[in-house]
Formats: C-alpha cells, structure tokens, sequence
C-alpha cells in the first residue's frame, strides 16, 4: 500500500497545517492583491509548510515517489507551470540530482532538495481513477458497435472576439458551424446520435457503452480483443462541455443509500445501477455533456506492466501517480497527502491532469490494472491535508516578488 506519514505523527501534521491558514504567509490570496485574470496557486495565497525533515517519510513510499520523479522531472523543466509557483529552470538542479541519488536514502532526497508549499488552505479531497480494460477492437466486429473517436479536426478554440474567455481566462472550445458562426461542439447526446459518424475519426470500437463511459471518466484504458490483442487507449482531449458526475446526479435524485432501490455511492454500485435500468442508466450517463476523445498509446505505453501515457507523455505509476490541476499544481511535482484514507496518504507525483479534477488541493490518485485497482479507485473518497513540494529557493523568490 501507499507509503503514509508513521503513528501519531499524521494527526500532527493536519494540525500543523490547520495552524498555517492563519500565519506564514508568503503570498496572500488574490483579494489582498491586484486582481487576476485567472485563478491559480498565486491567487488564492500560498503559505510555507513545515520543513521535510521533521516529517517521517517510510523508505518504501519515498523510493516510488523518487522513481516516478526522475522519470518525468525533464519533462516539467520544458515546460511552463501554470500554478505560478515554479519556474522551469527551478527543476535542473533536482532533476539532475535524482538520477544518480541511491534510492535507499530517497527520503533524504526529498528532504534536501525541497521545501513544502501550502496552497490555499491546504484541504484536500482525494478520488482514484484506474486503468480499465474493456471488451473493445480497433475494427468493426459484429458485437463491438459503440465507437471511440479521435480528437476531431473542426474542435477548436473560440477565436478572440468570437466568445467570451471562460473562467482560467483561455477561450472556450467548440466549432465553427457552417456560417462560421463559433458555437459549442457537439454533447454525449448528438455524438452517440451519430453527430460524428461517417467522418472517419473511429480508432476503435467498444462492446459495452456503460464500460466505455467509465474508461472516459478514468481517460485511458485498454481495449481486449476476441483474439486476445490489446490496445491501449489514451486522452486526447474534450468536447468542452463541463464534466457532471453521475453519482451526484443519482444522489440528487435519491438513488444513493443503503435502502431499498438505492445503490453504493461507489462506481460498482453506478454500474448496477445503469445495468438494471437500461433506459434510464442511458439518460443518465447522458447528463454528462462532457465527452472524451482517445489516441492510440499502444506503441508508447506497450508494456503491460506501466500504466497507461500521462500528461507528461511518461507512463504514471499506480500508489504514485496524482492526476491534478496544474493551475494550482506544477506537473512533475512531489506531493505529501495526509489523509483519513492511510491507503492514499504519503508521498505521491503529479503527474497527470483529468477533465474533472478542477480546483487547488483536488487530486485523483492512480492505482494501475486489474481488479483490486479498479476495486479501491472505484470506491476511493478522501479527505485531509495537502503539501505540495517545491524546489529550495523557490518559496524566498515569491515572498521577495
């Protein structure tokens, strides 16, 4: 299981954390400051955490979190950190380090190359995703008739003028219709009607629409043919609308419970439900106008024993792997979770994003193949404390700004 922060000391530590809201600030959230445009990490106030090496880190925990690191940390000093937090050349220096760094004093690493961030308050909630593998083909057999699109050439973004920017301040995505009028793409509904059919964009074909509509909301899995092949799915990209969770809709509706004709909150339980209630399990999976398009990882991601491409083009790791928003998270970068769950505390890595995981401290913990993955990211709900590891240095550079 996941590393977590030994005995007592967890408590400690979300009590520590509690204290932070009210004091070391480095930089205060955006109403104490010229408005931004956007919300990231800068804007919602950013406070320095305890230091690493007062906090237990279990050797086991630690060497994950320092393999999953190195494996992507060139990758996050390529590119730009949209939380505001680092800047890419903050990263050479422990990328470097992590190479050669002996991997039975990986805590230490940590330790010496980083200083912990509190985002916001530092609350988290934590769900799990895993990779799921389907009844699914890359040709169209008899039995295997729901498609698995590709991103769509005509999905593009608003040009400036022509929409109003969402709320991160970038322009919205959708179409251009045939008056060149920019209007919202195309919802579940109109793509399972057949809005994209005849365009050539199929790269598979799925024997089952509910497990087609859970692999979406994991945003990757493997497709198992009748002859016994393999192909692995990745995200591509969304349609644009925003995501609704289903459970929620089902719990609106009081479907959620342990009464009569109520089901379990969890993903096995949403599954019963759309299985004994074809009609109205397909109107429901259709409240989520949010749609997910798929590109072929196979060749990238092949080995059955890594998990499937992430958002940093590197396999993510199960019990390692966060899936974050990087407006308040830098990919590539360590984070320590305290929470009620010990399954899911201890040292983890973002190193992937997810079309619902919107908002500072919110996580999606990856835990691999296979049943007992699906098992614990179906029904994984945690809450607690968040630090977010950044390179030395880095927390000085922002309170001087």
């Amino acid at each position: 299981m996941m590393a977590r922060i030994a005995g007592g000391r967890a408590a400690a530590l979300v009590l520590a954390l509690s204290l932070l809201s009210a004091c070391g600030q480095i930089v205060p959230p955006a109403k104490q400051q010229k408005p931004l445009v956007a919300a990231n990490a800068i804007s919602i106030g950013v406070r320095r955490g305890p230091p690493l090496s007062g906090l237990t880190i279990p050797l086991s925990g630690a060497r994950r979190a320092l393999n999953a690191f190195a494996a992507s940390c060139t990758r996050a000093s390529l590119r730009p950190d949209s939380s505001g937090l680092t800047q890419p050349q903050d990263w050479a220096a422990p990328c470097q380090a992590a190479g050669t760094w002996p991997r039975d004093d990986a805590a230490r690493f940590f330790a010496t190359w980083f200083e912990t961030a509190v985002v916001g308050t530092g609350t988290t909630y934590v769900t799990g995703y895993f990779e799921p593998e389907i009844a699914g083909s890359r040709s169209h057999l008899p039995g295997f008739d729901v498609p698995i699109y590709r991103l769509p050439p005509d999905l593009v973004r608003a040009r400036p003028g022509d929409a109003p920017p969402g709320p991160d301040g970038r322009q919205p995505l959708g179409r251009y219709d045939a008056n060149g009028i920019f209007v919202p793409y195309w919802d579940r509904a109109q793509i399972e009607d057949g809005a994209l059919a005849g365009k050539g964009l199929e790269i598979g074909w799925a024997a089952d629409p509910a497990e087609l509509f859970f692999l979406q909301v994991q945003g990757s899995g493997r497709l198992r043919a009748p002859d016994g092949t393999v192909m692995r799915i990745g995200y591509a990209g969304e349609n644009g609308w925003a995501y609704t969770g289903i459970g929620s809709v089902m719990n609106g509706l009081g479907l959620i419970g342990s009464g009569p004709g109520q089901y379990a909150g969890s993903m096995q339980g949403i599954l019963r439900y759309i299985r004994e209630n074809p009609a109205q399990g397909r109107a429901l999976m259709r409240q989520n106008r949010s749609f997910i398009f798929f590109r072929d990882t196979t060749a990238i991601a092949g080995d059955p024993t890594t998990g499937p491409v992430g958002a940093l083009s590197v396999p993510v790791t199960p019990r390692v792997t966060l899936a974050v928003d990087p407006a308040f998270v830098p990919l590539g970068a360590p984070v320590l979770l305290t929470t009620d769950r010990p399954d899911v505390g201890g040292l983890w890595v973002a190193q992937d994003t997810g079309g619902a995981i919107k908002g500072a401290n919110r996580f999606d913990s990856f835990w691999g193949a296979g049943a007992e993955a699906r098992h614990i990211a179906g029904g994984m709900s945690a809450h607690g404390q968040a630090l977010i590891l950044v390179p030395r240095g880095v927390l000085a550079r922002l309170r001087a700004r």
